[in-house]
């Protein structure tokens, strides 16, 4: 199924795009959430007309996700836990734990936002990143240390 974009997507594309995508992720993802709508020839002329104002919203946004990227590099967050033998947490430090810290500190970011692939479970010095936007993709130090 094909769709124009209308907004930038990871591995994806940029606005305005047309992009072939299955027939599912179009209709239950990118339709409802409003990411794209369908390439019929009415929407490719209107796109068209649009694809400038998209771009220049796009431009907008990555400016202000790379300017909240330069502030949050320099943030440290450190998390202190119990710990077990052999330095493993009886815990462990999640994505949400992190966005709680970070909205303590000011930062509204969402625990989705946050790219922790799994969470953490032993002490040490953590680079974290966050997906801001498509293109921007700051990291964060995360310490974890013995209570």
């Amino acid at each position: 199924m094909e769709v124009i974009l209308r907004q930038a997507i990871e591995n994806l594309g940029h606005p305005g795009d047309v992009v072939t995508v299955k027939s599912g992720y179009a209709r239950n993802y990118l339709l409802p959430r409003g990411f794209a709508y369908e390439a019929t020839p009415g929407n490719l002329k209107r796109i068209s007309q649009e694809k400038a104002r998209l771009e220049a919203a796009e431009n907008e946004r990555r400016g202000v996700a790379e300017t909240l990227a330069k502030k949050l590099e320099e943030v440290q967050l450190t998390f202190s836990a119990r710990v077990g033998e052999e330095g493993k947490l009886f815990g462990s430090v999640t994505a949400a734990d992190i966005a709680q810290q970070l909205e303590a500190q000011g930062f509204h970011i969402e625990k989705r936002q946050i790219d922790l692939h799994d969470p953490i479970k032993t002490l040490g010095v953590f680079r974290v990143p966050l997906k801001l936007h498509a293109d921007v993709k700051p990291e964060i130090r995360v310490w974890v240390i013995k209570q």
